[in-house]
């Protein structure tokens, strides 16, 4: 995977640890001490796709890769097989004119969810892509992932993002938040900007050996993000893709620390822990530690039913949480 950094990343990286792990490589990402071999699509973005650019998963919601660029690389990228590819980039006005007219035949996708890559970074883009998907009379809510508030907030202005303001659907943006030291001056500034473009900000964060797997570090990012006008929203187990063995952090430990946040935190500020699960099995929800029951198995979104057994061996593409998973 690429490195690259923004000034601002950089700024940040030369006084927070936390920061520079996640951006800059320390040699370790091509050897997991683990031995496992783990896939570099865990969630099948590839078999899903319908069109190129259009990931779609889930009946009433679809994923638009609008590009496969970012301000700055996240070391621990679940699309990292992609993203800085300069043989694919971003999508063409002629691409997100056949995702029009796959949504178009699709009524049933009500919902669509511009990511990459990060979409903020390609304004002109943006702007088209938007104007054409929402013209779709099925299409009710528009979501936006980005992480540009974080990586580079003085390309966040009013002027490249006013489109938002007009959309006549909900604007969701979902930022993406690892550690406090990311909240600066210039980032609050950023998210302002978008709320006051009418976008509902909500957060999404991911746990992270030795950046955020401590229930001190993210009581303060949950905490501050819900004071800056930020939803917590999910926090993920750190998805088993290859590439990001280093950042995989132990998952009792985390629903440990799930529960202590649980406990301290307004429900406003706290997130759902989850897993994106893979072969296509969806985000599932963790159980925290407030019931005595044993979890020997779990459904996803249609209802199929996976037993879960201990970890033996080698990690293999159907893995979850460190646990063997198999279809009952």
């Amino acid at each position: 995977m690429i490195e690259q950094a923004t000034q601002h990343i950089a700024s940040l990286a030369r006084r927070s640890e936390a920061i520079k792990k996640q951006f800059y490589s320390d040699g370790s990402e091509e050897s997991d001490p683990g031995g496992r071999c783990l896939p570099s699509d865990p969630l099948l973005e590839e078999k899903h796709t319908v069109v190129r650019g259009l990931v779609r998963k889930y009946p009433n919601r679809a994923l638009v890769l609008l590009t496969l660029r970012c301000a700055a690389y996240c070391r621990f990228c679940t699309r990292q097989r992609k993203v800085g590819d300069l043989s694919q980039f971003d999508a063409t006005p002629q691409e997100i004119d056949a995702m029009a007219e796959y949504l178009s035949h699709h009524p049933k996708v009500r919902e669509l969810i511009l990511s990459g890559g990060d979409p903020l970074i390609v304004p002109d883009l943006l702007e088209y892509a938007v104007r054409k998907l929402t013209t779709i009379p099925s299409v009710k809510v528009l979501r936006i992932g980005t992480r540009l508030p974080v990586s580079d907030p003085r390309r966040v202005t009013e002027k490249k993002l006013e489109c938002l303001r007009e959309i006549m659907q909900p604007v969701y943006v979902g930022i993406h938040f690892e550690h406090p030291d990311e909240i600066t001056g210039e980032t609050v500034r950023a998210c302002k900007i978008l709320r006051s473009l009418g976008c509902i900000l909500f957060s999404q964060s991911v746990f992270l050996r030795g950046i955020n797997d401590d229930y001190k570090t993210l009581y303060t990012l949950f905490s501050r993000l819900i004071e800056i006008g930020i939803k917590p929203y999910y926090i993920y187990r750190c998805d088993m893709v290859k590439g990001a063995e280093r950042f995989i952090s132990d998952f009792q430990k985390e629903i440990e620390i799930m529960t202590q946040l649980k406990i301290s935190l307004s429900g406003m500020a706290c997130p759902t822990y989850v897993v994106d699960t893979p072969n296509g099995a969806g985000k599932i929800p963790v159980p925290l530690r407030f019931w005595d029951a044993s979890v020997e198995s779990f459904r996803d979104f249609n209802g199929k039913t996976f037993q879960m057994e201990e970890w033996q061996g080698q990690q293999t593409t159907s893995a979850l949480c460190g646990l063997h998973i198999s279809e009952r």
